[in-house]
């Protein structure tokens, strides 16, 4: 029985077929993990190079679902009234002077009012604990190794019991789990207290039949030669020693302006003149507008000819 959108998928084979009516084209692995992640109720840890589609697969999940998708984008110094939540302390003030205009002296029942749900001001994570029309949220926590220790730590709780704890008011509970999707570009270890409440993927580079299908799908109007040619070039950028390797959505980028080009193959001069929208670290493109970048095009050509 075909997926259809709004439903849990009920095997792994659904769930393949759920991440492709999204255009993700995804291995068995990966759908299999994302499906007992799903079953089980467990968060689903992501980890892999930037730009190889972990944060893709929420959105996805989230579109096919039905459900909201609430997104925590985790930076340095990222603090709990950035990611809970805090109070709207202008509006509280506000209410506390018009309260002494009237004559209101009961400081116990000014406190009460100020400190209710009118005045709190929900952040994502406080935000992924309710689902007002009973279905949960998408819950994406986005780049989890950019924050500190002191901040995946306050993460056990919420991720352990699906709660969080506002002293004016108490313990907040979601009254349905989240579906939690964590992704880290593995600039630092994450603790394994976290990820064994997790199931874990690792997501790699598509391989260049994965990645030909993906340019089918997201650059329609990109002619088949080009297409090929752009994935041939970049599978084998991926194997020199690049500062930072190019992703999915960097071919994806370079295709689509190839083709705003009206590019039907690549030749030097226009794999220099938009190497800015595959690579973007100045020594990695300088080195690729030298000659080491023609003999890779070079070698492109040769290697798809003799293929085909």
């Amino acid at each position: 029985m075909p997926y259809r959108r709004g439903q849990t998928p009920q095997s792994i084979d659904e769930t393949v077929e759920m991440l492709a009516a999204g255009n993700y084209l995804a291995g068995r692995s990966l759908a299999t993990v994302l499906f007992l992640s799903l079953r089980m109720k467990r968060p689903l840890f992501l980890e892999g190079e930037a730009g190889v589609g972990k944060t893709e697969i929420a959105k996805v999940l989230a579109s096919a679902l039905d459900r909201p998708l609430i997104r925590l984008q985790c930076y340095e110094g990222l603090d709990i009234s950035s990611a809970v939540y805090e109070w709207n302390y202008p509006a509280q003030m506000l209410e506390i002077r018009l309260a002494e205009a009237s004559g209101t002296t009961d400081r116990g029942r000014i406190e009460a009012d100020i400190f209710s749900e009118r005045y709190l001001i929900r952040r994502p994570v406080l935000q992924a604990l309710s689902s007002p029309d009973g279905r949960a949220p998408v819950f994406l926590i986005d780049e989890l190794d950019r924050t500190d220790e002191a901040f995946e730590a306050f993460l056990l709780e919420v991720l352990s019991d699906f709660q969080v704890t506002v002293p004016e008011l108490g313990t907040i509970r979601a009254a349905e789990p989240p579906i939690v999707i964590i992704t880290t570009n593995r600039t630092r270890e994450v603790h394994d207290a976290l990820k064994r409440r997790c199931l874990y993927h690792w997501v790699d580079y598509p391989d260049a039949a994965q990645e030909l299908e993906i340019i089918r799908r997201k650059v329609p109007g990109c002619n088949a030669t080009l297409s090929q040619q752009v994935v041939a070039y970049v599978q084998r950028l991926r194997g020199l020693d690049l500062f930072k390797n190019p992703g999915v959505a960097e071919t994806i980028d370079w295709a689509t302006a190839l083709t705003e080009l009206d590019r039907m193959a690549l030749d030097p001069e226009t794999v220099s003149d938009t190497l800015g929208t595959l690579l973007k670290y100045q020594d990695d493109i300088a080195r690729i507008e030298g000659a080491e970048g023609r003999k890779l095009l070079d070698d492109v050509k040769a290697g798809l000819a003799a293929a085909g």
